[in-house]
């Protein structure tokens, strides 16, 4: 958007969604309890988007009759997609970049996501993927005695000492760091989620090559590939596994997201994908919500609200995905009509077309910002023509 906006003569407006960064309704008590998070929902946030458009449309001098295009990634492209079916009248299309709209219940296999997050691994040889699957054991393992504990802790310089109940919340930031690998898989360096090197997961994979090793080797090439994501630029003096991105990713809104309207089930099976098992277990879910927030999750409600896969009727929205994105499984990656347009980037990962250009990009991410802005073209074309139509004729 950054290299086209002037290109179009356009305006960029970075709408803050509520309940994020400043834009807290009741100050600091916004996430005191469930009663003050109660509007804080994405069918509020598209509403509030509206709102703020008309008045730009007032008080901005030329914006009056100028169409606006709804852009966003992950998230932000969900809400893109979003804002064109419900406020047609408001936003003339949209470019939603890996927007998982269907990583819902029922809408695709809860074992999804992790199998692509394997297979950006395996892409860099079996031993790779094969000894993430085998470093879960070997962790249990080591950690079974008080020597290994501490073994654990300097390996993989932790800035509080391993407890044998900590070995949980281990393994769970360890997953989560492989998710994060595969989801910022750029061709060039970037610091999305921290400063990394291009490619990230073949560098990764470097460290990964013998899924044969005993459990201290292996977990040594663990330790390695783990701090070339948490310690690229060597500034790092040690790693909490409580932390797995740079800055504030505003964690606790979408976890009480998640625990009311945006149910994304998720499972793994040590098979199909190199995690622990581990099946979707709704109940326990919503326990866990009902005790951090007084809320239950709503399992049906995204597919009710927003229409599910049943989104044929619509138009002038284009989704893109990255294949190697593990949230390209939850997207839109068939074409439903030529305005109900799918782009599927090879060797892309997380809205990596809507990042600047680069001299690394594939020729397929090029080729898709090409698509887009064609798209984005026609839209402002057909408000033209409709405006000039609407206009009238003589006296």
């Amino acid at each position: 958007m950054w290299d086209v906006a002037e290109e179009l003569g356009a305006m960029l407006v970075f709408a803050e969604h509520r309940y994020y960064g400043e834009s807290m309704p009741f100050g600091q008590d916004s996430y005191k309890d469930a009663k003050h998070l109660n509007y804080l929902t994405s069918e509020q946030a598209l509403a509030d988007f509206a709102v703020l458009i008309r008045e730009l449309k007032k008080t901005v001098p030329g914006a009056q009759d100028s169409p606006v295009v709804a852009i966003g990634g992950s998230y932000g492209g969900m809400l893109s997609a979003w804002m064109r079916m419900k406020y047609p009248n408001v936003v003339v299309g949209a470019l939603a970049a890996s927007a998982p709209i269907w990583q819902f219940t029922d809408m695709v296999p809860c074992s999804v996501f992790y199998k692509i997050v394997t297979e950006g691994f395996s892409r860099n040889g079996a031993d790779c993927s094969d000894s993430i699957r085998k470093s879960w054991s070997a962790v249990d393992n080591v950690s079974s005695t008080e020597g290994g504990l501490k073994w654990l802790s300097n390996e993989f310089s932790l800035c509080s000492p391993l407890e044998k109940e900590d070995v949980l919340v281990f393994k769970a930031w360890l997953q989560e760091t492989w998710v994060n690998l595969a989801m910022v898989n750029y061709p060039y360096e970037a610091n999305f989620l921290q400063p990394l090197p291009r490619w990230p997961v073949q560098v990764a994979c470097t460290y990964l090559q013998d899924s044969s090793l005993p459990d201290a080797p292996l977990l040594q090439g663990i330790s390695k590939a783990v701090k070339m994501y948490y310690n690229y630029t060597g500034n790092t003096q040690c790693l909490r596994i409580s932390e797995t991105a740079t800055g504030n990713l505003g964690y606790l809104g979408w976890y009480y997201q998640a625990c009311t309207e945006m149910v994304m089930p998720m499972c793994t099976d040590g098979v199909q994908d190199m995690f622990e098992p581990q099946s979707w277990d709704f109940e326990a879910f919503s326990e866990e919500c009902y005790g951090r927030f007084g809320a239950r999750p709503r399992a049906q409600w995204a597919g009710t609200v927003y229409g599910g896969k049943d989104i044929g009727s619509h138009s002038n929205i284009v989704f893109s995905n990255g294949n190697l994105d593990p949230w390209s499984g939850g997207g839109v990656t068939q074409s439903f009509s030529s305005n109900l347009v799918a782009v599927v980037i090879q060797d892309g990962a997380h809205h990596l077309d809507l990042r600047f250009n680069n001299n690394y990009d594939p020729s397929s991410v090029l080729k898709a910002r090409a698509l887009e802005l064609k798209y984005i073209k026609m839209w402002i074309e057909q408000h033209s023509l409709s405006n000039k139509a609407a206009a009238p004729c003589c006296l």
